[in-house]
């Protein structure tokens, strides 16, 4: 077994009205900061709300907003150069993942004097990063903790993965209270698209006694949220348990390894604009058959925690009844079950298979897979 090492980072701050409070947390990294938010986010007032816990403290800033629907090398160039034009001291993202991928790599590259296209192709940053802090408003980013970022090449529209400095991100700001502006379908796609996260850092080559640890009470929380039940004394919000188990799996996928189902949805939403949320939820049940012949047990194990199959239940009638759960989900709230539901062709999904082979992750999925191999899972979603 490889040497478990474990370095204390970021600072995570979780609970309602906690967003509210951000201006108390930052002072530490300076006072003139760049926010990046999604733009979508002023028809519920939650920009105005952090806006003003900025103010109440005296804190500068400058508020990004020009968000398109491609987080993109241009993107994060046009980022890049009002960071560095403001002179900020650091850089908040407020918004889900797509947000957050921006945030981070403006701030890993803003004393960088190498272009933008030389980190897509594997450059390392020389630089320190800037000071970086999230406000998630979803509860579902496998890459928060993780020192790279999932990037849109706007030359190609192919996915990128550029690796940045560890520990980049200083403070995650976890409020429940921003997760109600999503619809109940929208909630249920994002919830299980944790659980796949989970579920791909536990059964990764890279799983260790403390990513399982983590990932085993992060999915006992995510199912909560998806029961919309609690065995806890005290009834909390689905909300609150998405959030909880969502912080939980960023973590264990930091400190285990993100899997193939993330990776194909970031490929797919790369090329074709598709919600990652919806291509891993259709994407899940079809990751759990093909990892139950290696990694049965463990998916098992998730199973039960669960409560999707009973305590009594061999592994492999636990795992049937982990596959079958997941749809009858999928079917209860009228999601997407297959790819070709999306509007995309499996020669289309061919290409995202190309992508993929292309970022060099495969060492770190489930088991060894080769580009036919991840193409048989697709052609099984499709």
């Amino acid at each position: 077994m490889a040497d478990f090492i474990f370095r204390i980072s970021p600072n995570i701050v979780l609970g309602s009205y906690s967003s509210s409070r951000v201006g108390q947390f930052i002072r530490d990294w300076g006072h003139r900061f760049l926010l990046i938010v999604d733009p979508v986010l002023h028809e519920f007032g939650i920009i105005e709300k952090i806006d003003q816990s900025l103010k109440d403290r005296n804190i500068d800033f400058i508020v990004f907003d020009e968000i398109s629907s491609t987080p993109d090398t241009a993107l994060v160039e046009q980022a890049l150069k009002l960071a560095r034009d403001a002179r900020v001291h650091g850089l908040i993202t407020i918004g889900g993942m797509k947000i957050a991928n921006i945030g981070k790599t403006v701030c890993a590259l803003f004393d960088e004097e190498k272009n933008i296209y030389d980190f897509t192709e594997g450059a390392l940053p020389a630089e320190e990063a800037l000071p970086y802090i999230c406000i998630p408003t979803t509860a579902s980013n496998g890459f928060l903790f993780v020192d790279k970022a999932p990037i849109i090449d706007a030359r190609t529209g192919q996915l990128k993965i550029i690796k940045l400095q560890p520990g980049l991100c200083r403070l995650a700001v976890f409020d429940p209270n921003l997760v109600v502006s999503l619809t109940e379908n929208q909630f249920i796609s994002m919830t299980l698209q944790t659980v796949c996260i989970a579920v791909e850092a536990y059964i990764s080559q890279k799983a260790n006694f403390f990513s399982d640890t983590i990932i085993e009470k992060a999915v006992e929380l995510l199912g909560y949220a998806l029961s919309g039940s609690s065995a806890l004394l005290t009834a909390a919000p689905k909300e609150q348990f998405a959030v909880e188990g969502g912080c939980m799996a960023s973590l264990g996928a930091a400190s285990s390894s993100n899997g193939v189902g993330t990776f194909l949805s970031h490929a797919v939403s790369a090329r074709y604009k598709i919600s990652p949320s919806l291509v891993s939820t259709i994407l899940l049940p079809h990751i759990i058959e093909d990892a139950a012949k290696f990694k049965a047990e463990r998916l098992a194990k998730l199973a039960k925690i669960l409560k999707m199959a009973p305590d009594t239940s061999s592994n492999d009638n636990a795992v049937a009844l982990f596959v079958e759960a997941v749809r009858n989900k999928i079917a209860l709230f009228n999601l997407p079950a297959r790819l070709k539901d999306l509007s995309v062709s499996i020669e289309q999904l061919a290409l995202c298979v190309d992508d993929l082979g292309k970022l060099g992750a495969a060492i770190d999925f489930h088991r060894s897979l080769a580009e036919d191999d991840l193409f048989d899972i697709i052609k099984r979603a499709f």
